[in-house]
């Protein structure tokens, strides 16, 4: 395998009483700070988090049994035995069991979309799941993470998201002990990004051409030439969409429906998860769904239920 993997990893297993012969099922999860994860959990300062609105808080209060599967009988944060993350942030390693927290922030008030993937693959799969997240704020596929098969030079954050991703292999039995010994698969990537392509002329352009080369390269890289690959929709705002954020949209499902990825590769929708900026703990920050955990919560569900579907069918 070579040195290099690809910048997310999202892994899920259980832990409690892994079998010897049982293999982690590892994924991966890239892309920039919406992967990294934006939604607010319990911060409600009236002034810099709308009074609390859209928060995970919140939203689990208007539907508990949407969320029920979240907090336990006590009221206290789930964190599952099956299902792991690790991430390396700016701020520290953070790694143990699917639970809030794992984002760019320090501290347990926010998510990402690796809560609810890590739900889906931790209840449809019967063996472990290692989530590996490898993600950076303000970073594009043109020049970033710019793939090497693209022409020109190969983008520092393609490297940087293949090394961690060797880090977290490498670090299995370090990061999570129960489950030394074991063999793992790579099982699927996940990519959730696009926003700064949208403000350059040729970015935009090389969008879909590019997309394709990354997903190429990341199978390469892992020798996996059938794996399967989720790309969330650049769906910031919703329908109402600038033509610029129209473009990369439209470059995503393209590149996705390649007759070369014949059926490994899936285009989600996440536009419907949008949510008003007054309803959002966030409301300046559009470009990043308002900090609204609804959105947040229903694109990693969206994800996860797609790779679902393909893990089944290949």
């Amino acid at each position: 395998m070579s040195r290099f993997l690809t910048v997310i990893l999202v892994a899920g297993f259980a832990v409690a009483g892994v079998r010897a012969d049982e293999t982690i099922q590892v994924f991966i999860l890239a892309g920039q700070s919406n992967m990294e994860g934006q939604g607010v959990v319990d911060l409600n300062h009236p002034r810099y988090y709308n009074g609390g609105k859209g928060t995970l808080e919140a939203v689990m209060r208007q539907s508990p049994e949407q969320y029920k599967h979240l907090k336990d009988e006590s009221g206290q944060w789930i964190v599952r035995d099956d299902v792991f993350v690790r991430f390396q942030t700016r701020h520290e390693l953070k790694r143990g069991g699917l639970s809030i927290g794992f984002t760019g922030y320090e501290g347990k008030h926010h998510i990402g979309p690796e809560l609810q993937i890590g739900h889906r693959l931790g209840d449809k799969l019967e063996s472990p799941v290692l989530l590996i997240k490898t993600a950076w704020g303000g970073k594009s596929l043109f020049k970033d993470f710019r793939p090497p098969s693209a022409p020109g030079e190969t983008g520092e954050y393609f490297t940087r998201m293949l090394n961690e991703v060797q880090d977290g292999l490498a670090d299995i039995e370090n990061d999570f002990p129960k489950l030394a010994g074991k063999k793992y698969e790579i099982a699927g990537f996940f990519w959730f990004q696009g926003w700064n392509d949208m403000y350059d002329e040729k970015a935009l352009a090389e969008y879909e051409s590019n997309l394709v080369h990354l997903i190429h390269d990341v199978r390469d890289a892992l020798n996996k030439p059938q794996l399967p690959c989720v790309i969330g929709e650049l769906g910031n705002g919703g329908d109402d969409a600038s033509e610029n954020m129209k473009t990369i949209r439209a470059a995503q499902a393209v590149a996705a429906s390649k007759d070369e990825f014949n059926g490994t590769v899936a285009f989600v929708k996440t536009t419907p998860f949008a949510r008003p900026k007054e309803d959002s703990p966030n409301i300046g920050h559009g470009h990043h769904w308002f900090g609204n955990a609804e959105s947040y919560f229903l694109i990693g569900d969206a994800l996860g239920l797609a790779m679902v579907k393909m893990v089944d069918t290949n």
